[in-house]
C-alpha cells in the first residue's frame, strides 16, 4: 500500500470525499437534522476551514517553502510560527473542517462516515510519509517541534 502514499493530492482528496458525502446523501437520503441552523453552521465551518487552511498556505509562502505536498522533500525550511504553533497540519485540518461544513450543509448524518476516512487516509498516506521526509531532511530540530505541537490540532 506504499505505492498510495503521496499520490492522490489531497484537495483532489476533499473533492472526493465531498463528492461521496453528496452521493452518500443522495443514495441514502435521513432528512435534515433538527437542528435550525445547520446550515448556518455548515457555512461557519467551511469558512473557519478556508481562513485555518489559507493561514498555512500563507506562512508557507512567508517562510519561501513549497506548499506542494507532493513532494516535501522541496521544503526549504521548518515552518514553525503563526498557525503552525498550533497544529503541524493546518491546512489539511482546513480541509477537515470544510468537509464537516459540507456535510453540516448536506444535513446527513451518513455522510459523516466519510470523515474518519478522510482522517485516516490522511494519516497513513499522506501526514506518515511527509514526517519521514521532513525528519530526514530537518532532524532534531523537527523532533522537538513534534514534541511541542501535535498534528492535527
Amino acid at each position: 500500500m506504499s505505492n498510495l502514499e503521496l499520490k492522490l493530492p489531497p484537495l483532489a482528496l476533499v473533492l472526493l470525499i465531498g463528492a461521496l458525502m453528496w452521493l452518500t446523501n443522495w443514495l441514502w437520503p435521513t432528512g435534515a437534522w433538527h437542528f435550525s441552523d445547520l446550515r448556518q453552521a455548515g457555512v461557519g465551518f467551511v469558512v473557519a476551514g478556508v481562513l485555518i487552511a489559507a493561514a498555512g498556505v500563507w506562512q508557507f509562502r512567508r517562510a519561501a517553502t513549497t506548499v506542494n505536498p507532493m513532494d516535501p522533500n522541496l521544503s526549504s525550511s521548518l515552518v514553525q510560527n503563526g498557525i503552525y504553533r498550533f497544529s503541524r497540519n493546518p491546512m489539511y485540518l482546513g480541509f477537515l473542517m470544510m468537509l464537516i461544513g459540507w456535510a453540516l450543509w448536506l444535513g446527513s448524518l451518513p455522510a459523516l462516515i466519510w470523515l474518519p476516512v478522510f482522517v485516516i487516509y490522511m494519516n497513513r498516506f499522506q501526514i506518515v510519509p511527509e514526517e519521514r521526509m521532513l525528519l530526514a531532511k530537518f532532524g532534531d530540530s523537527y523532533c522537538e517541534y513534534c514534541r511541542r505541537v501535535r498534528r492535527w490540532f
